[in-house]
């Protein structure tokens, strides 16, 4: 029976995908392994290592064998590791060639080079992903350019600025980790093959020509130096998806908070049963940022983790190299089901812009407290400005009259705006939302051609 939640057949699909549990399934994990061995074959093969017939004996043997799983996992559990007992089966199945199987490499060679091919294969999931919710991003934001709300800090109401604005730091996020992410490729998308110690001393002379052709033959680059206790690309790895999840974690919360009753400007989706409540039938929850939440949170640890089992020792490990295998498939499967849940939540978010304006308005103007007092201070000096609107400010939140009201009758306001009218112009919060509209031109500007907000 599943025992985590990306296993569950009940949790699944909340905190993961079907794509990517696929490319860390053991079926998958297996075929990479058999992958890389018949790679190592047909390399060693061009290099006059082993005899070209041996190569494609072995190659043949991979893609038509079937792996005995429950034998795989008996001589897993007395080695410690799965790759001696799938050499047997694949040298097994290879006849005669079976003695050229595994050549010159160590465990952790075929291991580390799988757990590439597989990272890679995870790595264009979540790259699809983000460009997808890039694009969702950006047509919301110019959707809501100009649709004012109250922005908050310390949980109270600032300043005035723009849903779109706000919809365009989340923008700005997504933006810079699909940057980071066509920038890391190169540093983590390394083959392994360096022999026990590292140095490829079975291969003799033609150690690096064989590394060079097994690389090539994968698709990977070949490393400046063998990488078995050099575990910074795969921390790097888990380090971006900590990036992206609490990137996800960031809007979540936020999505969350303005869902609040007391709020009430945004809403997931509906669908109906979605986020209710067992008892409370009004209860409309926010699920999708939740689960968004929850795998920042998670994948976090494993952040923590992959840092602490860079610290390895002398040329091959005793034990930091197994956290990867927890860390690494745990946090592609959770991150794939955050963006799958960002992309749900957002691509039909709903927005209450009457309600956002309501918001903005509960304070009575105080909230442009401060455009009043810029507009004064060039006639009474900042600080005499500050003082005088403070002092309303007070007032109006004393006698619950509008800064508008209160400011009517201060002279030495009236004399520095000139009117009445001008002085309801200065408290209105749609007036103030600086150039939060420019900004968000600005971030879609920076996009590829074709992304700024058409969908």
């Amino acid at each position: 029976m599943p025992s985590t939640v990306t296993e569950s057949l009940i949790f699944r699909d909340m905190f993961g995908t079907a794509a990517m549990r696929s490319v860390f399934s053991d079926e998958a994990l297996v075929r990479r392994y058999l992958e890389v061995e018949v790679a190592l074959a047909r390399a060693e093969a061009a290099s006059g290592v082993v005899p070209a017939d041996a190569a494609e004996a072995i190659a043949a043997a991979a893609a038509t064998m079937t792996i005995d799983f429950d034998r795989l996992r008996d001589q897993t559990e007395i080695t410690g590791y799965p790759i001696l007992a799938i050499v047997h089966q694949l040298s097994e199945a290879a006849g005669e060639a079976g003695g050229f199987v595994h050549w010159g490499a160590t465990t952790q060679d075929i291991m580390d080079t799988a757990t590439v091919l597989q990272v890679r294969a995870a790595l264009d999931l979540v790259g699809a992903d983000l460009v997808a919710l890039r694009d969702i991003l950006a047509a919301l934001a110019l959707k809501h350019r100009d649709t004012p709300m109250a922005g908050r800090t310390h949980l109270q109401q600032a300043l005035p600025i723009t849903f779109g604005y706000k919809v365009a730091v989340w923008l700005s996020m997504i933006e810079r980790h699909i940057e980071r992410l066509a920038q890391m490729r190169p540093r983590v998308l390394l083959g392994q093959f360096a022999g026990a110690a590292g140095t490829l001393a079975s291969l003799g002379a033609d150690g690096l020509k064989v590394q060079a052709a097994l690389c090539d033959l994968l698709g990977l680059a070949q490393p400046s130096a063998t990488w078995h206790v050099a575990r910074d690309g795969l921390a790097e790895v888990v380090s971006f998806l900590g990036l992206v999840t609490g990137s996800l974690g960031k809007i979540g919360t936020d999505v969350m908070l303005l869902m609040a009753t007391e709020f009430a400007e945004l809403a997931e989706p509906f669908v109906k049963g979605r986020g209710a409540s067992s008892t409370m039938p009004q209860k409309r929850n926010p699920i999708s940022s939740e689960l968004m939440l929850a795998a920042a949170k998670t994948v976090r640890q494993h952040v923590a983790l992959m840092l602490d089992g860079m610290v390895q020792d002398l040329e091959r490990a005793t034990g930091p190299w197994h956290v990867e295998w927890i860390a690494i498939p745990e946090s592609f499967i959770l991150t794939g089901g955050a963006l799958a849940q960002a992309k749900y939540m957002l691509d039909g978010l709903i927005v209450d812009a009457e309600r956002m304006r309501h918001n903005l308005a509960m304070s009575g103007g105080l909230i442009v407290a401060e455009a009043v007092m810029m507009a004064a201070a060039p006639k009474l000096g900042r600080q005499v400005a500050h003082d005088v609107v403070y002092d309303a400010c007070r007032v109006a939140l004393t006698e619950k009259r509008t800064l508008a009201d209160v400011l009517i009758d201060v002279p030495e306001i009236v004399d520095a705006l000139g009117d009445a009218e001008a002085i309801r112009h200065h408290c209105d919060p749609a007036n103030y939302l600086g150039l939060a509209p420019q900004m968000v031109d600005r971030m879609l500007s920076l996009l590829p051609a074709g992304q700024a907000g058409a969908r």
